[in-house]
């Protein structure tokens, strides 16, 4: 396809009537042969005309038009995203974790404002993501758009989602506190990023989404890892975005991808990645290793708020270290004694003076444990700095489904290595749950690409060795790390290590901070 003067595209085609009939900015060109040429006027509407009569990479007006804003400048593959998506009124973004398809879908929904086709744009994504991801690169990508996160008690979602922010962010489970509000907001485009939240479509979470859809608006839906557990989970996506390329009964689908081996036991025939591929189009995907302008290495944060039971504890303990503190000089030990407590309440287990350890309800966090390594695309490290910690984890990922193993101190040498090897060599363990120390220095786990900080430590030298352990020789894919933080305090021990500061020299300062939050 040919670009004229940034004018007009030029399509070659064998029915130039189907082309001129539906476009009249159109006109028939030479012909030559069966093959005659088209002109076509190169505005959005044109090109999205095209897009629908299935004429392939149509480009979009917004590589012409576009001014990109934001502090950061838009590489390759995000640029082609963004092409995609804005032909398209219903489509499938599974592009990688950490190659940047938030911004991609941000610039998208902005060009689309500017040339008038939407006016409002409803995020709906994990609550671990919707300010650390969404509103934050909203503020990065799209200063000039007004945005707001819908989170709290039903009238403050209510007061948000009928307000005039341009975008407005809410998490899965909130959808149904204001469904009707949502349904009389007029909100043109709904992105719904993590999008496997809805592969289910017999839970009333996908029945509420879908009583809100009209025809006319416009579905983006965003996941790395579509149908990665099951060819099954792909109908629920479909039957949400393109319901007309679903069939109509989850069990006639369900007898074309699988065969039943016995009563329980489901198996996927062999045309089943055939049949799901065909299934969940358009769509567009770009994996770490296709985008050569992507940094090797990229950040984000999850929040995982803490949970009523923490809350409590949390707030109780800042209490009693005010209480001792006053009227007194804290020293840099004792400082660090007590933010060490504050990271174990946030963890889930305390150790107590007798050695002895509390639990605590620690869902929230371990839910967006889970949800960063259903994203991931390979293996996973997690990073965990109390031992007790570690098994709480381990029992909750085995109860998940998730094969692990863990690496402590308490692991010999030769465990210690076969664990290694299994993980680099084998399927299983998909993901190893380490005590930093542990593994710090000289090993080589590749296999990874995506490193779970399940709470920060206090040493960049630590935090350094660890990342890498997989972004090191041998790695084939860029690395995400992802920080998991509930407080304050935690936020603010990663800001420091990213930067290399030395965490030791600004313990008191950082204790003095967190006692004059009054959260």
């Amino acid at each position: 396809m040919q670009i004229i003067d940034n004018k007009a595209l030029v399509v070659r085609t064998k029915n130039p009537a189907r082309i001129t009939a539906a476009i009249p900015k159109s006109h028939a060109l030479d012909t030559e042969g069966e093959i005659t040429e088209v002109a076509v006027c190169w505005d959005l509407k044109e090109a999205q005309t095209l897009t629908e009569l299935g004429v392939k990479k149509v480009p979009s007006p917004i590589e012409r038009d576009y001014d990109w804003p934001g502090i950061y400048k838009p590489m390759a593959h995000q640029k082609e995203t963004a092409s995609f998506l804005t032909l398209r009124q219903r489509s499938f973004c599974f592009n990688e974790q950490g190659t940047g398809k938030t911004a991609s879908a941000i610039w998208a929904a902005d060009y689309l404002i500017k040339q008038g086709v939407i006016r409002r744009v409803l995020v709906i994504c994990p609550l671990s993501i919707m300010q650390s991801a969404w509103q934050a690169d909203l503020f990065k990508f799209a200063v000039h758009r007004s945005v707001n996160v819908a989170y709290g008690d039903r009238k403050k979602r209510k007061a948000i989602v009928e307000g005039i922010a341009e975008f407005v962010v809410i998490n899965f489970d909130g959808v149904a506190i204001v469904q009707e509000e949502i349904k009389n907001s007029s909100f043109d485009l709904i992105i719904i990023d993590e999008a496997n939240a809805y592969k289910n479509s017999r839970t009333v979470r996908f029945k509420v989404l879908k009583s809100i859809l009209s025809p006319q608006t416009w579905v983006w839906m965003m996941t790395g890892t579509p149908a990665a557990q099951s060819p099954l989970d792909a109908y629920g996506l479909a039957k949400m975005c393109v319901p007309t390329r679903a069939p109509n009964l989850y069990t006639t689908y369900r007898d074309k991808v699988m065969y039943q081996m016995t009563r329980f036991k489901w198996v996927p025939k062999p045309e089943a990645q055939d049949i799901v591929h065909q299934l969940l189009q358009p769509a567009i995907r770009f994996e770490k290793k296709d985008c050569l302008d992507l940094p090797d290495m990229t950040y984000t944060s999850r929040y995982a708020p803490l949970t009523v039971q923490q809350i409590k504890y949390y707030k109780q303990l800042k209490k009693d270290m005010l209480i001792e503190a006053a009227g007194e000089e804290v020293s840099a030990v004792n400082a660090a004694a007590k933010i060490n407590k504050l990271l174990q309440i946030a963890c889930g287990a305390v150790y107590t003076d007798t050695k002895s350890v509390v639990e605590f309800d620690v869902s929230n966090r371990l839910q967006v444990v889970e949800e960063v390594i259903q994203e991931a695309t390979h293996k996973v490290l997690i990073f965990i700095p109390f031992t007790h910690t570690i098994a709480l984890i381990s029992d909750f990922l085995s109860k998940s489904g998730i094969s692990s193993e863990i690496i402590n101190g308490e692991v010999t040498v030769n465990k210690r290595t076969d664990i290694f090897k299994r993980f680099q060599e084998n399927t299983e363990p998909k993901v190893l749950l380490i005590q930093p120390q542990a593994a710090a220095h000289g090993v080589t786990l590749t296999a990874a690409n995506v490193v779970i900080w399940y709470a920060p430590v206090t040493s960049s030298e630590t935090y350094l060795q660890a990342n890498a352990r997989v972004h090191r020789q041998g790695q084939k894919n860029s690395v995400t790390v992802v920080h998991i933080e509930g407080s304050p305090i935690e936020a603010s021990i990663y800001a420091m290590l990213q930067s290399k500061l030395d965490f030791h020299s600004k313990i008191i300062d950082l204790y003095n901070n967190e006692m004059s939050n009054p959260s």
